[in-house]
């Protein structure tokens, strides 16, 4: 069982895309379904049909995704978005995440995301709700701020810990790796849909 100071460091990771691990070699997601599992190596059909193994690092971190509700969202939750840039200079939310209080302050900050031209991952404190044409919110932290339109149709997701149990045939997934000198992928996270859940950041 997973406990919440280890739930915390698990999620950190995840978020910030394996930053621990970016120093031994090229940062990589993978986004599909598992086939199979042989020892410490997964092996997944990808989302565009093609097909990937990584090789599940010693400590590898597993986290399950469950649905979470946009009523969840409140002012003082700590949440996560990848969003795209419109063009009045808010962000718009193509997920949200929201995070248990027990990981409050993992990945905070904003950076780049790779679900399209533009789009970023950002962490923080959310300091305003306004409902209109949907949410925005302000999403606060340490050094910055983004208002972000959270649509009324975005998937929301939150967090709960996990282990290899999780990886069943056919479980949506997103890995957070590298990729080596010699081409190969050490996973050092996976995320696993829950009862069907697609990842959606």
């Amino acid at each position: 069982m997973i406990g919440r100071r280890a739930l915390w460091i698990l999620a950190g990771l995840l978020v910030a895309g394996g930053t621990l691990a970016q120093s031994a070699g090229s940062p990589v997601r993978l986004r599909g379904t598992i086939d199979d599992v042989s020892g410490d190596t997964i092996r997944l059909t990808l989302h565009d049909g093609t097909t990937a193994s990584a090789r599940l690092s010693p400590n590898v971190r597993i986290v399950w995704l469950t649905e979470a509700q946009l009523s969840d969202i409140k002012l003082g939750s700590y949440v996560g978005t990848a969003a795209v840039p419109l063009a009045d200079g808010r962000l718009k939310a193509l997920e949200m995440q929201v995070f248990p209080e027990s990981m409050r302050g993992v990945g905070e900050g904003t950076r780049d995301w790779d679900l399209g031209p533009g789009s970023s991952m950002t962490n923080g404190t959310v300091g305003s709700l306004v409902a209109d044409e949907g949410r925005t919110i302000t999403i606060a932290y340490k050094g910055g701020e983004k208002k972000v339109l959270v649509p009324d149709d975005v998937p929301v997701v939150t967090y709960e810990p996990a282990d290899r149990t999780a990886f069943a045939a056919g479980a949506h997934v997103l890995v957070n790796g590298v990729r080596t000198a010699d081409g190969s992928i050490v996973a050092s996270s996976v995320s696993v849909g829950k009862d069907g859940l697609v990842p959606p950041m």
